[in-house]
């Protein structure tokens, strides 16, 4: 009996069925590959953010428009802040790092769903960091209410303080003070300080408070009267604004679903196609791509054993089959493109058109980056296919002897005479091209929309950009702050605050807390009875009182202090949390190389300190070398150099401009300490009159005043500015500033 014979047309099934296979594979693997970096990423979302500067647009266009006041009225509250320092305030109540961290919050709760990890589209942001911002402002309020109550741009501290230390002074002499200090206002300022202090104030707790604020000012004590009614006022008023805040938000946290579902004036449902996608990502993501891998590979392996003896037509099958899946997922995604558009939702009515263009460019860039990814996918498959699919082709042609005039046999028998087997080398040339191809399916949309590329001071361009070359936004007096409750301060957020918003450099002081160490040798040598010397002692410890140990001080330490290990210590712990951040502290060093490098080691920062260059003209790394490296910070003093290495004097490195400018029209690229031709270069853009200037700071930190010197002392003193040093750093545009002129320098660089 003959032995049983495979029939022809299950070998030919065989071949349809693993070849169909195949195609539906290769479309699963390029679908999915593209979702599971895109959509399904949280990475995508970040990076196309990013692209669009949306935290930028954020703060310079949609939150300032006056079609969106709704919103910023919410989140001010009844705060008694002039509505002409909203935009000032924003970034108090609302830091860059809170809004990054609330999208992305609500990017993980949308990426979760697509995975299929909940099974309820909701978006909520929680609202707890804007709650505990809004108090904030109180510190703002306070600087200008007694800038008003004095008819200046400033409050006039500064007497205040002269008055202070003539006392002390007086006493060193051995000399009975005529008094301590007072702001002195006149009786009808009085009335108005007393009126305008108790308008911030519950109505049921004025009149137990009037006494005490009225006997203040009468003698001109301000001070005591703000101390009076500070507490009562900001802790009902930061009461009152979170309260507002949290009923329309229903809480402490705000749910955006029902927002965006409410969708735009063409009637779509806002989130109806994250809804839809999810069908698709839900599937698609897990062990679909694992098993669709299997599937696509055993039924490439099955074409190429059941296929003909000849190896030139399994090659063209094999390829065949790779173009096919690739050219469906092509014209797929190709058809989704043109039925979907630029983009995928409206905006929900009552947007302002600001927000409404933000989430219209938004839209267009993950929607084109989508399509981009998926499409470069699916060529990747179609051209491995095509290339085998040419090489079979070839093969045959090449190795094509006779024509097939042989009818002594089959058609396949003739073919494997005529045509011999494929080298070892061309068989595994061919299995690793369909194992790319399969695997490229996979790890090539990983390419186009995983995670973002590295990035330095908030941008991947500058990690490419020497030290030297890049502009930060540098704060002037860091650490005098209306939030640290210095007098007559100069910044309003606190360093971390600072850093939040943008700062990359921190001017500080450090001291010694001023002891008047002759007083004591003073009193002993003079005439004052005991009980005098006593009560003088009292008093000096009032105005002073003596506290041990290193600090960040403002000129005298009574006038506010921080201190120096503690707040390092939180300036390392920001830097822990922002890994690709350079920093820069200059050091107006009160205290000696020793202490300051005692302190920045009982920190930890000077295992992130970056050693200079013996030679000041020596080339600096670039952003992404020193972070690569970990020595991201950069330490500069004024007077010291050294003993740390990594401790050096500011004017070996750098040059600046004066700082002594009363008024905006007096700014000039003069040369001032350090001279020319340094390598680095401070632009002192700040005005001193009297303490700094509120007023002032809104003119000359406008964005285009800010370019237009930098631009200007550049051109004149032949080196780019590093380091724009102002005071009150969250008022005006001065890191809009900054990157524009960062825009220069990667232009520049790259040219």
């Amino acid at each position: 009996m003959s032995a049983w014979t495979k029939p022809a047309w299950t070998t030919t099934a065989l071949r349809w069925t693993a070849a169909l296979v195949a195609v539906l594979a290769t479309v699963v693997l390029v679908l999915a590959g593209t979702a599971r970096s895109t959509v399904a990423n949280a990475a995508y979302y970040r990076d196309v953010l990013d692209t669009e500067d949306t935290y930028d647009r954020l703060y310079d266009q949609v939150l300032v428009d006056p079609e969106a006041s709704d919103v910023t009225r919410s989140l001010l509250g009844r705060l008694p802040v002039p509505q002409a320092v909203v935009t000032a305030n924003l970034k108090t109540v609302l830091p860059p790092s809170t809004t990054r961290a609330m999208a992305n919050d609500v990017i993980g709760q949308a990426v979760g769903y697509l995975r299929g990890d909940t099974d309820e589209l909701k978006l909520t942001v929680d609202l707890k960091p804007v709650l505990d911002n809004l108090g904030d402002l109180g510190h703002i309020y306070f600087a200008d209410t007694v800038a008003g109550l004095q008819q200046k741009p400033a409050p006039d501290y500064r007497a205040f303080q002269q008055e202070l230390d003539a006392a002390v002074d007086r006493i060193a002499d051995g000399k009975r003070p005529d008094g301590l200090p007072t702001l002195d206002l006149t009786e009808a300022q009085a009335d108005a300080a007393a009126d305008a202090l108790l308008s911030a104030v519950p109505p049921a707790e004025r009149k137990p408070l009037r006494p005490r604020v009225e006997t203040a000012l009468a003698s001109g004590d301000l001070a005591t009267a703000l101390a009076e009614v500070g507490p009562v006022s900001f802790a009902k008023d930061r009461k009152t604004a979170a309260a507002q805040l949290r009923d329309s938000a229903d809480g402490s946290t705000w749910n955006l679903t029902a927002d965006l579902d409410r969708g735009g004036e063409d009637g779509r449902d806002g989130l109806a196609p994250v809804r839809q996608a999810r069908a698709f990502t839900k599937l698609g993501l897990g062990w679909v791509q694992t098993i669709a891998a299997l599937l696509g590979g055993a039924a490439l392996a099955a074409l190429w054993f059941a296929g003909p003896p000849a190896p030139g037509r399994r090659l063209k099958r094999l390829g065949l089959a790779l173009a096919g899946g690739g050219a469906l997922a092509f014209a797929l995604i190709l058809a989704a493109k043109l039925l979907s558009g630029d983009t995928a939702m409206a905006a929900p009515r009552g947007w302002p058109d600001s927000a409404d263009r933000l989430l219209t460019d938004l839209q267009h860039t993950a929607m084109t980056r989508l399509f981009d990814t998926a499409l470069t996918t699916a060529a990747f498959p179609l051209v491995a296919g095509a290339l085998l699919a040419a090489g079979g082709w070839a093969w045959q042609r090449r190795t094509a002897r006779t024509k097939a005039a042989d009818t002594a046999g089959t058609a396949g028998t003739a073919e494997a005479k005529a045509e011999p087997a494929l080298p070892p080398r061309y068989r595994w040339g061919a299995i690793g091209v369909t194992a790319a191809a399969l695997a490229g399916a996979v790890l090539v949309p990983n390419a186009f929309g995983g995670e973002s590329e590295h990035r330095c001071n908030g941008r991947a361009d500058l990690c490419d950009v020497p030290y030297d070359q890049v502009a930060q936004v540098a704060s002037h007096n860091s650490m005098s702050t209306s939030e640290d409750k210095f007098i007559s301060p100069l910044q309003d957020p606190s360093i971390t605050g600072q850093l939040n918003d943008g700062v990359r450099a921190l001017l500080i002081d450090t001291h010694r807390w001023e002891t008047p160490k002759q007083v004591t040798s003073r009193l002993a040598e003079s005439d004052f009875t005991p009980s005098m010397r006593k009560q003088i002692r009292s008093v000096i410890n009032t105005v002073d009182p003596p506290r041990k140990g290193t600090w960040l001080c403002h000129a005298v330490c009574r006038g506010g202090a921080i201190p120096l290990v503690p707040e390092l210590r939180e300036i390392r712990h920001w830097m822990d949390n922002n890994p690709s951040e350079v920093l820069t502290l200059v050091i107006q060093d009160g205290i000696s190389g020793e202490e300051t490098a005692a302190a920045m080691r009982d920190a930890g920062l000077d295992e992130l300190a970056y050693t200079p260059d013996a030679d000041p003209d020596a080339p600096w790394p670039t952003l992404g070398e020193m972070t690569e490296q970990g020595k991201r910070l950069v330490v500069f003093a004024e007077q010291a150099d050294g003993p740390a290495r990594w401790y050096r004097n500011y004017y070996r490195y750098g040059m600046e401009t004066p700082f002594a400018f009363r008024k905006p029209e007096d700014m000039t690229c003069t040369p001032n300490r350090g001279g020319t031709g340094k390598r680095l270069f401070l632009l002192n853009h700040f005005i001193t009159n009297g303490g700094g200037s509120r007023l002032d700071a809104g003119e000359i930190n406008a964005k285009e005043r800010v370019l237009r010197r930098a631009r200007a002392c550049e051109a004149e003193r032949g080196r780019p500015v590093n380091l724009v040093a102002v005071d009150y750093a969250t008022i005006g545009d001065v890191s809009g500033a900054v990157d524009e002129l960062n825009d220069d320098r990667v232009r520049k660089l790259n040219n």
